[in-house]
């Protein structure tokens, strides 16, 4: 009874919260836009650069308001979260525009308040409050949890792992695993060493020569204070039916952390954070997956299926904010697309549409818009056509950072390199074909044998847009901004 009071009881904050800022944004429109994805996509990266090309005025001729002289200045403000830390933009412009190196990954979440004055449409003097929140792709993957058992979960979870090639990274887990008994007494020891060599099973798939992306808990990956605690502390077990467990078993235990893990974890994540995003991004590096091979691909489909699935999709109206608040528009951008020749920009589309396909649809039903785009937020290469023997090749050239190394030679953060990604194929159902080969070795002409694992490079110097400002150059950062909140500053 007192589960049903205490659920009772945080729906009606919910609601009262909901109305209060469905209000409020009625008054002083807002957009709150969650920023996520995976370790290494770049989601830092993002918010610095579209955020210094709202204040700076940067070259963005696909974004309406900014392009027509509409947009009039883009302000930060205070911090409206008092406890969220800001994210640290003015540490990461330092980083990327004075030090030219890339920004230090951030691990928690954060976020940044900025206001947009713009004149309407009409004519009217009119402003905008966009709260951007940058959160971890991994907490998200955990959001389905919520709806799954341990039993369920520690079912797929076991399925999973003895798949190629998982199996082979799971083996200490398993060893391990062929040795409790769920039914027996509970045992912290033994829930302590299952615990670890899970974790370090999930770690060990998201090195990027397997490159997976469907793991949970993802807050495994990244503990923080919580490291050790009996929240983190649980494991799959192989068990013989559904339940109940027994008690006082380690079956038991495990049921029991895992739904402290939920408590803790998840849902204040979710109810704090996630439930009040009115867009999202979604960031990924495709490329990684691609490179991997079929099978990285494929568990990347399955993981945007996954991340699509917990949206609260739909259009946003007073009915919604009070029972539950919905996305009404979900962005898809494939990153790092300066790593290719824009000649492939439009099949990185084309696949990172087909991972979503069915998922979007679902989505698109329920009457939210669902983009993808392949972009760069910041483009650390230029093009050009480099002579091999008797041809000439397109290729990407860029200034790798200092100690990089290729073909024998040391980088100084100096020099410009020249490098030859290859073509993706034309054919999207390509990249998921197990029998179509993998994306390893460098060719300029063959997208199955293409090395998309590039030396790092350092980040590029300003350019001078046509109104005399500095700017970085980027990728269709412009066509994401109009998607994002193009239709919020008419």
């Amino acid at each position: 009874m007192s589960n049903v009071i205490s659920q009772m009881m945080e729906s009606a904050r919910l609601t009262t919260r909901a109305l209060f800022e469905f209000g409020d944004h009625l008054i002083h429109p807002t957009v709150r836009l969650g920023v996520t994805g995976m370790s290494g996509a770049g989601k830092t990266v993002f918010i610095t650069a579209l955020v210094h090309g709202l204040m700076c005025g940067g070259r963005f001729p696909i974004f309406e308001a900014l392009a027509t002289g509409r947009l009039a200045r883009a302000r930060l403000a205070p911090q409206p979260d008092d406890e969220v830390p800001r994210f640290e933009y003015e540490s990461h412009v330092r980083a990327l525009v004075t030090e030219r190196r890339w920004p230090e990954s951030t691990r928690q979440i954060s976020e940044l308040r900025l206001v947009i004055d713009y004149q309407s449409q009409s004519g009217a003097l009119r402003t905008l409050t966009l709260d951007i929140v940058d959160y971890p792709g991994e907490w998200l993957l955990d959001l389905p949890l919520l709806t799954k058992t341990y039993e369920q979960w520690s079912s797929e979870s076991l399925l999973l792992s003895r798949q190629p090639p998982r199996a082979l990274l799971a083996s200490n887990w398993h060893r391990c695993l062929n040795t409790l008994d769920p039914n027996g007494a509970e045992d912290e020891q033994a829930a302590l060493s299952s615990a670890r060599l899970f974790t370090d099973y999930l770690k060990a798939c998201r090195d990027e020569r397997y490159a997976m992306s469907a793991l949970t808990p993802g807050r495994f990956l990244m503990p923080g204070d919580l490291a050790g605690s009996p929240a983190f502390t649980f494991a799959p077990l192989e068990l013989s039916h559904d339940g109940p467990a027994p008690k006082g078993s380690l079956w038991g235990m495990m049921q029991r952390r895992y739904e402290a893990y939920k408590d803790v974890v998840v849902r204040p994540f979710f109810r704090e954070h996630f439930a009040r995003l009115d867009r999202q991004i979604v960031l990924i590096d495709a490329l990684a997956a691609f490179n991997a091979g079929p099978d990285a691909v494929r568990d990347l489909q399955e993981a945007l299926a996954s991340i699509l699935g917990c949206f609260r999709v739909g259009r946003r109206t007073l009915f919604s904010a009070l029972v539950s608040p919905r996305i009404d528009r979900i962005l898809f951008t494939a990153t790092k697309a300066d790593h290719l020749h824009h000649a492939s920009h439009d099949r990185l589309e084309a696949i990172l549409k087909r991972m979503i396909e069915r998922a979007a649809t679902q989505a698109e039903f329920a009457g939210a818009q669902v983009d993808v785009i392949a972009l760069a937020a910041i483009r650390s290469t230029r093009e050009a056509m480099v002579r091999r023997g008797r041809e000439e090749l397109p290729s990407i050239i860029g200034i790798p950072a200092a100690g990089e190394v290729a073909g024998g030679e040391t980088f100084d953060g100096q020099t410009e390199a020249a490098m030859f990604p290859g073509d993706l194929p034309i054919d999207p159902d390509t990249p998921f074909d197990r029998n179509g080969g993998s994306f390893r070795g460098l060719t300029a002409t063959s997208a199955q044998s293409a090395d998309f694992r590039f030396l790092r490079l350092r980040p590029p110097t300003l350019q001078s847009t046509d109104s005399g400002k500095p700017a970085l150059p980027h990728i269709r950062l412009d066509r994401a901004l109009q998607f994002l909140i193009g239709d919020r500053l008419q």
